[in-house]
C-alpha cells in the first residue's frame, strides 16, 4: 500500500472513530441518524454498482426508503409509528408502482423492482439491525447508556477484529486462497486467524464487558461460538461485496472515504454480523445480570 494512500486511511479513521463510538454510546437520535447516513450512502453505492453491470435501479426511491429505516426504528422505539409486515409489502408495491412510470419494457423493469428492494434491504435493514440491537429487549428497560453500548459494541468490536486478524495472519503465512475467483487476495489461513482471533476476543469481551457493563451473562463457550459465527458472517459480508463489486468491474464501492474507497467497503462484513450477532442473542443461551 502507497505511503500517502495510509497516511489517508489513518487520518480518516483517527477522526471518524471517535463520532462512530460516540453515536453508539449515545444512542437516540445520534445513533439513528448515523445509521439513516450510511444506509443512504450505502444504496446509492450498491445502485451505482449495479447501473456498472447494466441494470436500471430506482435509485433515488431506493437511497430515500434505505435512509428512513432507521429513522422509523427509532420512531417506533419513541411510541411515534407502527413497523409491521405491511409497511415491508407497502414498500416493495411502491416500488412496482414507480416501475409502471419510470421503467419501460426494454429497461427490464422486474430486474429494476428486485435490485432496488434488495438495495433497500442490504443497506437500510441490515444496518437497522444495530439500532435494534442497541435497544434489545435485554437492555431496554436500562438507565444506563453503557448497557446498550455494549451489546452492540460486541460485533462492531468482533467485525474489526476479525477483520484485522485476517488482514495479518494472511499476510504471514496465507498461501491458500480462499475464494480466488470473487477476492483473490483472501486465504484460508487468513480467514482461520480472524476467526480465532475473533474466539478470544468474544470470551474476554463477555467477562470483562458484556457482564458488567450490559449485566448479560454469556459463558466462555457461548462467547466462543458467538464469537466464531461472527466471525463468519463477517467474512462473508466481505466476500459478497467483492462479488458484486466483481460482476461489475469495478474495484471499489466509491471513492468517497479517503483512502478505505467507499462506504460499502467499510461496512460490508458488519452488513452481515449485524443481524447474525442479533439472531444469536436470542438463540443462545444469554441471561440477564441481576442489578
Amino acid at each position: 500500500m502507497p505511503r500517502s494512500e495510509l497516511t489517508l486511511r489513518v487520518l480518516f479513521a483517527v477522526a471518524a472513530i471517535p463520532v462512530v463510538v460516540a453515536a453508539l454510546y449515545f444512542g437516540d437520535w445520534a445513533l439513528a441518524g448515523l445509521l439513516s447516513i450510511a444506509a443512504a450512502l450505502a444504496a446509492w453505492e450498491l445502485f451505482a454498482i449495479a447501473r456498472a453491470a447494466g441494470h436500471t435501479p430506482l435509485d433515488t426511491l431506493g437511497v430515500g426508503v434505505a435512509a428512513l429505516v432507521p429513522l422509523a426504528l427509532h420512531a417506533r422505539t419513541l411510541g411515534l409509528v407502527r413497523i409491521d409486515a405491511v409497511s415491508a409489502v407497502l414498500v416493495v408495491l411502491a416500488c412496482c408502482a414507480v416501475a409502471v412510470w419510470n421503467r419501460p419494457p426494454a429497461a427490464r423493469p422486474l430486474g429494476a423492482v428486485a435490485i432496488t428492494v434488495f438495495g433497500i434491504v442490504y443497506s437500510g435493514v441490515l444496518l437497522g439491525f444495530g439500532y435494534a440491537l442497541r435497544y434489545h429487549e435485554f437492555v431496554l428497560g436500562s438507565i444506563d447508556r453503557a448497557a446498550g453500548f455494549t451489546l452492540l459494541f460486541f460485533p462492531v468490536l468482533l467485525t474489526w477484529t476479525s477483520d484485522t486478524g485476517a488482514y495479518f495472519v494472511g499476510r504471514a503465512i496465507g498461501k491458500r486462497k480462499l475464494a480466488p475467483a470473487v477476492s483473490p487476495g483472501k486465504t484460508v489461513e487468513g480467514a482461520i486467524g480472524g476467526l480465532a482471533l475473533c474466539v478470544v476476543v468474544a470470551v474476554v469481551y463477555a467477562r470483562y464487558a458484556l457482564a458488567p457493563h450490559a449485566h448479560l451473562l454469556m459463558l466462555p463457550g457461548t462467547a466462543a461460538v458467538f464469537g466464531a459465527v461472527v466471525s463468519v458472517a463477517t467474512q462473508c459480508g466481505d466476500l459478497f461485496e467483492s462479488l458484486v463489486k466483481r460482476e461489475s468491474g469495478v474495484k471499489d464501492s466509491s471513492r468517497l472515504i479517503p483512502g478505505h474507497g467507499g462506504v460499502l467497503d467499510r461496512i460490508d462484513g458488519l452488513l452481515f454480523a449485524l443481524p447474525v450477532a442479533y439472531w444469536l442473542i436470542g438463540i443462545l443461551p444469554v441471561m440477564p445480570v441481576p442489578v
